[in-house]
């Protein structure tokens, strides 16, 4: 019988991402995890690239086949990817000041520890294949990159988490949540996403093409757009990369 998760460990790869997207060899029948100590070409959304000091965090990728996933809804996918995190940090440490920043990181309070990168393939009307690349700051207590905020679970906790442990979490959970995109409750999995939302409630600075400006979340679109709530009372729609959130003066 196929293993359900097969999970590879790398000494050093430019991606997991591009790693898993060449890989031939043997495939969990539901994921095929990649963790590297290091990796030479980490990415992040668009041309930003994940920091990451060698043997200290977690770098990997998870290679999920999706059950009838509608190419519409694929933005499923990095919700539930977001959601494991979020879920095994707060496990990990018992403190609820983890969130989602939309559309990808993970946020301690006003600190990034986490970021996913979605890459779906579509055949015909649905998900063939979904690669959810995943960093995490577990042990890296020193930043040297002009990234604004990275804080890790050692700069919050005070100790040395063992990655092999949270790993094993983050994938546990990660199943759960593809059991149930896979029976196809898709609104499950945005209410959860939506509920723990990075400054889910009340109006924060914002920044787009036109400027800044004062707003609340109203609500994620399926595809994935955010939904900002002005103070005017109007209503502006945002796919990735199209507003950025700003620093509460």
């Amino acid at each position: 019988m196929a293993q359900n998760t097969v999970l590879l460990h790398l000494d050093e790869v430019n991606s997991t991402n591009a790693f898993l997207h060449s890989y031939k060899g043997l495939q969990g029948k539901r994921m095929t995890v990649a963790v590297a100590d290091f990796q030479t070409a980490g990415r992040g959304q668009g041309k930003n690239h994940w920091e990451s000091e060698k043997g200290k965090n977690l770098t990997f990728s998870i290679m999920c086949h999706p059950n009838k996933l509608p190419a519409a809804r694929q933005y499923v996918m990095l919700e539930a990817g977001a959601l494991a995190v979020r879920d095994a940090l707060k496990a990990l440490t018992d403190d609820d000041n983890f969130t989602i920043k939309w559309p990808n990181d993970i946020y301690w309070k006003d600190f990034k520890v986490s970021g996913t990168l979605s890459e779906c393939s579509v055949a015909g009307e649905g998900i063939k294949t979904c690669i959810l690349g995943i960093g995490v700051n577990v042990n890296q207590q020193l930043f040297i990159s002009d990234a604004p905020n990275p804080v890790s679970v050692i700069l919050i906790t005070g100790r040395e988490t063992e990655r092999e442990l949270l790993l094993k979490d983050i994938i546990e959970r990660m199943g759960h949540y593809l059991d149930i995109i896979d029976n196809g409750d898709y609104a499950a999995i945005d209410d959860a996403y939506k509920q723990n939302l990075y400054r889910s409630h009340g109006f924060f600075p914002y920044e787009d093409s036109t400027g800044c400006f004062e707003a609340e979340i109203a609500d994620i679109m399926p595809n994935g757009h955010l939904l900002l709530h002005r103070r005017d009372g109007k209503i502006s729609e945002y796919a990735f990369k199209e507003v950025m959130f700003r620093v509460t003066p």
